[in-house]
């Protein structure tokens, strides 16, 4: 099996792991102290190391990720939106006050996105959804996909299928238009909805007795022990890009949706071929929006799909999901989960290990452990276009020569993590040289469960799932609705990027 490890951290400190305004800051604190020894005021001293290390606490210690600083800032943050409101959400329809179904009404950073129809493409004369989302600035293309799985993959296969992967990152990189790929996964246990359906549908009434009931015992254990698994990938472009080249595709919608039609080419054939999806099928309003409201809820999923099989016999029913309608009705974020509807959730970030990880990690994380759980985890790939690469490469080495050198004089030994880290800064350079793609990988699970259970002790399970998958979780405390909103809903929402 073969293990990738061949990764680094996005930015090496210069001294001890500090960056330079973190050293600056540290240095700089000391120098009061210096000056009350040298006037031999020893009081002041001590008062002075006091303020020294309040300082080294506040920029340097990391806890659970981020900085004293930061924890600081996103509490303020997190206070204020409580304080204002923006933490809680209502959806128009909930208060009755909604006057166009098409018109997009969803919660927190997705409150900027708007649908927009595409060209009719292909045989079907299909209208792909294109996603706009004004804070955000960039466009968005989503395809739910089928792959038949690499659990029982040979070596060979799977390694292929990475390389499929590599090949559609660097081909992405290459074109210089889409900057993210987003892969999601939700599993839940199943509903049963297409069998009831077909059951329904087949079943012949002059049939009674211990068939029937057989057939129906096997359908209560089977929908208990089953479950169904949903896989989008999404294509993000952003607006100054796009807008760039849609020019001179006549401009305008109708030029953005030219130039998206053919990054859908290019990704959808990579995916066919190196990475052996089965199915890929890139979904219109209609479609994106059943992905987003069964995101959101869901036990809704049965119902819409009955109406879905209803609506073929009686064109009166309505078996559509309003845009105005795909988002919850009502939702809150707290400091450890995310409330919406009837279902909470808790989402966590994973820290790639020292060791490595193989390709399918991350497959115990999907499995729930009860019933009526859902699971999702989005694994997205922020794409450095050549020149930041080149500039990022450049910046990493000479920060790992400069904190080897500040150790050397210093008279610290070099840890192998810090003898490690430098080498891999190092083969970053010849890998862009041989025209490999710059990515920063990331990934988000979350876990979704009714509101009629503790949400912490699922909470708990999920991460022990990733623990028991080689990773280390880690809380999304104080921005558990990006986390969730992230990895569930198919909308090309990353969190790296900085939104208006």
């Amino acid at each position: 099996m073969t293990i990738y490890s061949d990764y680094t951290r996005d930015r090496i400190g210069w001294f001890f792991g500090l960056r330079a305004w973190q050293l600056a800051a540290v240095s700089v604190s000391t120098l009061p102290v210096f000056w009350a020894i040298q006037r031999q005021a020893w009081l002041s001293m001590l008062l002075f190391c006091l303020v020294w290390a309040v300082v080294v606490l506040v920029t340097a210690v990391q806890v659970k990720g981020r900085s004293m600083l930061g924890w600081l800032w996103a509490l303020a943050c997190f206070t204020v939106g409580a304080a204002t409101g923006a933490r809680r959400f209502t959806a128009r329809a909930a208060q009755g006050k909604a006057t166009n179904p098409d018109q997009v009404d969803l919660p927190g950073v997705l409150a900027g996105v708007e649908i927009h129809d595409g060209p009719p493409t292909g045989a079907a004369a299909r209208r792909v959804a294109l996603v706009q989302n004004h804070a955000a600035r960039t466009w968005a293309v989503t395809c739910a996909v089928t792959h038949p799985g690499i659990g029982v993959s040979d070596v060979d296969e799977r390694s292929r299928q990475a390389g499929g992967l590599t090949s559609l990152i660097d081909a992405t990189a290459r074109a210089e238009l889409a900057d993210e790929l987003i892969v999601q996964v939700r599993t839940v246990p199943d509903d049963g909805a297409e069998r009831s359906i077909w059951v329904e549908q087949h079943r012949r009434p002059t049939r009674q007795g211990l068939s029937r009931q057989v057939n129906d015992d096997l359908h209560r254990s089977l929908s208990r022990a089953s479950v169904r698994t949903e896989a989008f990938v999404t294509v993000v472009v952003p607006e100054a890009r796009l807008a760039r080249v849609a020019r001179h595709s006549g401009g305008g919608l109708a030029g953005r949706a030219r130039v998206l039609g053919s990054v859908m080419a290019e990704v959808e054939a990579a995916l066919r071929g190196g990475l052996g999806m089965t199915q890929v099928s890139w979904l219109t309003s209609p479609e994106l929006a059943l992905a987003c409201r069964s995101g959101f809820a869901p036990g809704d999923r049965a119902g819409i799909v009955q109406a879905l099989a209803e609506h073929q016999h009686d064109p009166r029913v309505e078996a559509g999901v309003p845009w105005a309608m795909a988002g919850p009705s009502g939702a809150e974020a707290t400091v450890r989960h995310y409330s919406h509807d009837a279902w909470n959730s808790i989402s966590a970030t994973v820290m790639l290990p020292a060791n490595g990880a193989a390709l399918g990690a991350l497959a115990p994380v999907l499995t729930p452990d009860e019933a009526g759980e859902r699971r999702s985890y989005m694994v997205c790939f922020p794409i450095l276009t050549q020149q930041r690469a080149e500039r990022h490469s450049d910046s990493a080495e000479f920060a790992a020569d400069m904190g080897g050198e500040l150790r050397r004089r210093a008279g610290v030994k070099a840890k192998a993590r810090h003898r490690n880290d430098a080498a891999k800064a190092h083969g970053v350079d010849e890998k862009l040289a041989r025209g490999a793609a710059l990515m920063r990988p990331y990934a988000v699970c979350t876990v979704t469960a009714p509101k009629t259970v503790a949400i912490a002790d699922y909470g708990r399970r999920l991460d022990a799932s990733i623990r028991r998958a080689g990773f280390a979780p880690l809380r999304l405390d104080l921005a558990q609705d990006a986390g969730f909103l992230a990895s569930t809903i198919p909308l090309g929402l990353g969190l790296t990027r900085t939104v208006n």
